[in-house]
């Protein structure tokens, strides 16, 4: 009897899997799967796009790592621009609180200034408070002697009716011209008072007044040149003629109707009924100017 492991099952048995319940139909054709080609491509594409990206991940670390020194070195080099920037800031604010500093005390600096120049000025004016000067006077000869003027000064006197003697005059000179050949320079004439200086201005203007021909050479004794117009007026310190000669300018441009000065200082009016206006510095006649 043969032996179960050389026999074969019947036919029966063929088409039954032991340990299933469904029997394969005798029809059946069994076929072996195959991939289309799209998921072959996209295989290949998709292992292409992993070796680029791969490739260019690689690429992209061996550039930072060129990379990476020289941007330590830029933020290094940023890092001391900022701290230079820091140091500029504050040092910058520190010189702009010394700038505001300085400012300050050159504005008080300048207003002590404006405070002695105003005392200096007060000074000149009290000590000149008996001069007055003769102006556009001829030069009698190149060397003038003290004696020479004092005749010219006494002539005066005597013909503006003036009782000035050689005793009230303290000193007498005349003003050396800065440019050659101007010879009328002023003669300048120290009396013993304000008072006396004060009476012969006077004298002159009321002369003047009087008279159709006003004071001349001949009036001083000159036997030439005799019909050369001298003025007399008391003499002004030199911010005092300044702003003498900027009030004249402001009375013609404005209108204004007086310009004199009294005891060295200036004064404008614009007519009969107007404030006397003191004139006090340059600024101030700007002003006006500027005022319609």
């Amino acid at each position: 009897m043969e032996s179960e492991l050389n026999r074969t099952k019947s036919d029966s048995h063929i088409y039954t899997t032991p340990g299933r319940d469904t029997i394969t139909p005798p029809n059946y054709v069994a076929f072996r799967s195959k991939r289309c080609r799209e998921d072959l491509e996209d295989e290949r594409f998709e292992k292409l796009k992993e070796d680029m990206m791969s490739a260019l991940q690689t690429m992209m670390q061996n550039e930072f790592k060129k990379i990476n020194p020289l941007l330590q070195d830029i933020k290094k080099t940023n890092q001391s621009i900022e701290e230079s920037m820091s140091f500029l800031a504050a040092q910058n604010e520190e010189l702009k609180k010394r700038l505001d500093r300085l400012e300050c005390e050159s504005k008080k600096d300048k207003e002590y200034i404006m405070l002695l120049e105003d005392k200096l000025e007060d000074v000149k004016r009290e000590n000149q408070k008996g001069h007055f000067e003769i102006k556009n006077v001829p030069q009698i000869k190149p060397t003038e002697t003290k004696d020479d003027l004092v005749k010219i000064v006494l002539c005066l006197s005597q013909t503006i009716d003036c009782s000035l003697t050689e005793k009230d005059i303290t000193d007498v000179y005349r003003i050396r011209a800065k440019r050659e050949p101007t010879k009328n320079t002023p003669i300048i004439v120290e009396t013993s008072s304000a008072i006396l200086k004060s009476t012969v201005l006077q004298k002159c203007k009321a002369h003047n007044i009087k008279n159709k021909e006003k004071l001349r050479a001949k009036h001083l004794g000159f036997k030439t040149n005799e019909d050369t117009p001298i003025y007399v007026s008391e003499q002004l310190t030199s911010k005092g003629a300044r702003l003498y000669f900027l009030a004249r300018d402001l009375a013609k441009t404005k209108s204004y109707t007086f310009c004199w000065t009294s005891f060295g200082r200036v004064y404008v009016r614009k007519t009969t009924d107007s404030p006397v206006i003191l004139i006090r510095n340059e600024a101030q006649v700007h002003n006006l100017m500027q005022q319609t």
